[in-house]
């Protein structure tokens, strides 16, 4: 299996339409004349790469890019059993790179009770959520007594502005457990069964690190479980599928992924066991897609545990470790340094929210990782836990002289400051901007922190200012793993009203495009083997329906995904219309 270089490379955007220089890049400058299995020919071959930005042809031996270069002297590599492409109209880019998602948890959500407000589903208010888990458990036959699990409610879009409480999902049945979990994944609801069997009673006290919300002048549970309070009714197998299961869920969750022109997937939060289930479900057959999976820290003892993978096998690795600092800013829970300008109900006028993680921790678990050479992830939307970020990775590299190319990377960064983006330079960490935000949440951002902190949120032009290597990425499941629509959103940055969140904040289509692939690549050690079509690199393509950087800005999202290849196979082709 290739192995993966961890050589910096330069940070690189280039704008506008490149060249097509000429003769031929080809492998050991032509020592391979071997036939071709694939050849692509186009006038939209998007190479990303700042040396050779557009080529007229391209040629794939086995899992690598063997060419590219004219079309004349690519050609010269077919023979008979050589697939040939012509582009036409359409464009061939590299594959693109989920910077962070929760690739089984979308696998999960293929069969979960949906209960998404639109455009991903249709959900309006707390009747519509009653409504469909009445059906979902008439349609399911699930049984007095069985569990019922659903997810993607988001009470800034039901009509009540609220979420449900125990009493809104005791309507929809006192005979079953029901566990309904937040568009955001950081916060739970759950009726008054579900919480009677998680033992949760007015005396439970709140967990380190989460909030049991109660009833107005009560002790009382009103069924909402912010943040890590949500496991209190998670015990008892709420996702405990058999290795089996487990393996199917991953190789459907796959399947999504590369539909969206994914050819690298992130697992941003896994669990030991899972990790050894799927590291055998690779070694049987490998995935159609390669997996990096971040298992979650919780103590120091998992600092020492973790063994990080230079190589995929089977197409699939561990890649680092994942902390996980606060909340989530649609949730209200993110850690911020400046009070809310609207908190969740009931919470006191200088409600800033909470971390939750212990910092020293997290700073212990860091210094250790990052002294091992161990890549790390960090969950933190608040700034409040951005600046604990940055102070770990800080604490971590005094002193070291050169500093380590440590990568470190801050999941989400929502309400990252300039000063914070200044530091993030100095440090030579790697933010990942939810950007997807924007649309989805946008308008409740301006609520929750007012105008001028709503309107920064996902600060990518600070970052491109500073010189700051960064990505985006849309946390599938919580929005769904469509790239051409981060992509979008990341350059438009319209909110669901029509609102543009802070344009001075907008990307250029092709600095969006490069956060999906080189720069993407760059943040997970792999820039030497992905994310441009570059000859010796992995063949991991997609074919869009046109070239986005020729497309009107407002249709990107509209952009077709054709056909995808992974290794160099084809993983996924759009039906025939």
């Amino acid at each position: 299996m290739r192995k993966l270089n961890r050589a910096v490379l330069g940070f690189a955007i280039v704008a506008g339409a490149g060249f097509t220089g000429p003769g031929i890049a080809a492998e050991q400058a032509g020592e391979d004349v071997s036939p071709a299995d694939i050849v692509f020919l186009g006038d939209h071959i998007v190479t990303m790469d700042p040396d050779r930005p557009s080529v007229e042809a391209v040629a794939v031996r086995g899992e690598t890019i063997a060419a590219a270069g004219s079309r004349d002297d690519v050609l010269a590599l077919r023979g008979e059993a050589t697939r040939v492409v012509e582009l036409g109209d359409r464009a061939l880019l590299p594959g693109f790179i989920d910077a962070h998602g929760h690739f089984l948890a979308v696998g999960r959500s293929l069969d979960a009770l949906s209960l998404h407000p639109p455009p991903v589903g249709d959900v309006r208010n707390v009747d519509d959520v009653v409504r469909k888990i009445r059906a979902w458990i008439a349609e399911r036959e699930i049984p007095p007594g069985g569990l019922v699990v659903g997810s993607g409610y988001d009470d800034s879009l039901l009509a009540e502005q609220r979420h449900p409480t125990r009493d809104d999902l005791d309507r929809a049945s006192t005979a079953h457990r029901i566990v309904l979990t937040h568009v955001s994944g950081h916060l739970r609801t759950a009726n008054s069964a579900a919480l009677a069997a998680g033992g949760v009673t007015a005396g439970t006290p709140d967990p380190p690190g989460g909030h049991i919300r109660r009833r107005p002048g009560s002790r009382e549970p009103d069924g909402v479980l912010e943040e890590r309070a949500g496991a209190l009714v998670a015990a008892g197998g709420l996702f405990a599928p058999t290795p089996g299961e487990t393996e199917a869920l991953a190789r459907r969750a796959v399947g999504e992924y590369v539909r969206y022109g994914t050819t690298t997937v992130q697992d941003g939060s896994t669990g030991w066991e899972t990790i050894d289930v799927l590291r055998a479900a690779a070694e049987r057959s490998p995935f159609h897609a390669d997996v990096a999976a971040f298992p979650r820290f919780r103590a120091t003892a998992d600092a020492e545990r973790v063994v990080h993978e230079p190589d995929y096998r089977g197409g699939f690795r561990i890649a680092g470790m994942k902390f996980s600092l606060d909340g989530s800013p649609q949730g209200r829970t993110a850690w911020v340094t400046d009070p809310y300008a609207e908190g969740p109900p009931g919470a006191p006028p200088d409600y800033r929210a909470y971390g939750t993680l212990d910092p020293d921790a997290y700073r212990a678990g860091a210094a250790r990782l990052i002294g091992r050479g161990v890549p790390i992830i960090v969950h933190a939307n608040g700034d409040a836990a951005i600046d604990l970020m940055l102070d770990g990775v800080d604490t971590a590299v005094a002193g070291l002289e050169p500093m380590p190319d440590h990568r470190a990377v801050i999941i989400h960064a929502q309400l990252m400051r300039a000063d914070q983006l200044d530091r993030a330079a100095a440090l030579r960490v790697v933010p990942s901007f939810f950007s997807a935000h924007a649309f989805f949440w946008g308008d409740w951002h301006r609520r929750s922190f007012g105008e001028a902190r709503g309107n920064n949120v996902s600060p990518v032009r600070w970052a491109i200012e500073r010189g700051v290597r960064f990505t985006v990425h849309n946390d599938a499941p919580i929005v769904p793993p469509d790239i051409m629509r981060l992509v979008s959103i990341t350059v438009n940055r319209r909110t669901r009203s029509g609102h543009v969140l802070g344009p001075h904040q907008r990307a250029t289509v092709q600095e969006a495009l490069h956060a999906v692939t080189l720069g993407a690549a760059y943040q997970y050690f792999e820039e030497d083997a992905k994310g441009s079509i570059t000859v010796g690199k992995q063949a991991d393509l997609v074919i869009l329906g046109k070239n986005p950087l020729d497309a009107d800005p407002a249709a990107l999202e509209h952009i077709e995904v054709v056909e995808t290849f992974s290794r160099g196979r084809s993983v996924y082709a759009s039906p025939p219309e």
